[in-house]
């Protein structure tokens, strides 16, 4: 009994998937940068010129995936190369967290 007692505290301890995965809150205020085209519908680059994506409930991975991949240089895009490259992993989780839980219309 004594042993289910201590797995049940060890259980709770742990964080939650949601907050290994990244602060929504401290997103939000981080992404304020993202919003200036991602936020806007039907917004278009100048160069090169294709429609920017809304970024409202995509996917968690996908955008923590991305924005490494800018940083890195593996994905070329000369504006999402700056912005990534200001941005740690944790900025990026807690970037993520937030555009994970809007809609694509909040976003």
């Amino acid at each position: 009994m004594r042993l289910l007692w201590i797995f049940t505290l060890l259980l709770l301890s742990l964080p939650t998937a949601s907050s290994a995965q990244g602060d929504p809150d401290r997103g939000k205020e981080i992404a304020y940068t993202c919003t200036g085209c991602h936020g806007i519908a039907f917004y278009k680059n100048v160069y090169p010129t294709y429609t920017v994506p809304k970024l409202g409930g995509q996917n968690y991975q996908y955008i923590v995936d991305s924005l490494k991949a800018y940083r890195s240089g593996e994905r070329r895009h000369p504006t999402m190369q700056a912005q990534a490259n200001t941005l740690s992993d944790q900025d990026m989780a807690d970037i993520a967290a937030w555009f994970v839980q809007l809609t694509e219309e909040e976003s």
